[in-house]
């Protein structure tokens, strides 16, 4: 399957296509894709789905992933998906 900018899909199948995967920020995931010679850059909009948002070169890679690091929440917003926060307990 090729990956497009703009698909929904689950998210071991956008790992699965990577060469390499890294989560660079909480809910942001970059994917290696050798055979396009490119990166895949998704969101995580549901406990196993992402919205891919950016497909870059290596040299665009870093700026792009600063500049959808800012958007990941109000996307996973939009989404209606709020991320699991384990590492807190609420405020008594």
């Amino acid at each position: 399957m090729q990956i497009n900018k703009g698909m929904i899909m689950n998210r071991n199948s956008f790992l699965e296509k990577g060469s390499w995967s890294k989560e660079e920020y909480e809910g942001l995931i970059v994917s290696g894709d050798t055979d396009r010679g490119e990166y895949n850059i998704a969101i995580e909009i549901g406990d196993d789905m992402v919205l891919v948002v950016d497909q870059v070169q290596d040299a665009d890679m870093k700026q792009r992933v600063r500049s959808w690091s800012a958007e990941i929440v109000d996307i996973q917003r939009q989404y209606g998906y709020q991320p699991q926060i384990d590492n807190y307990s609420p405020s008594r």
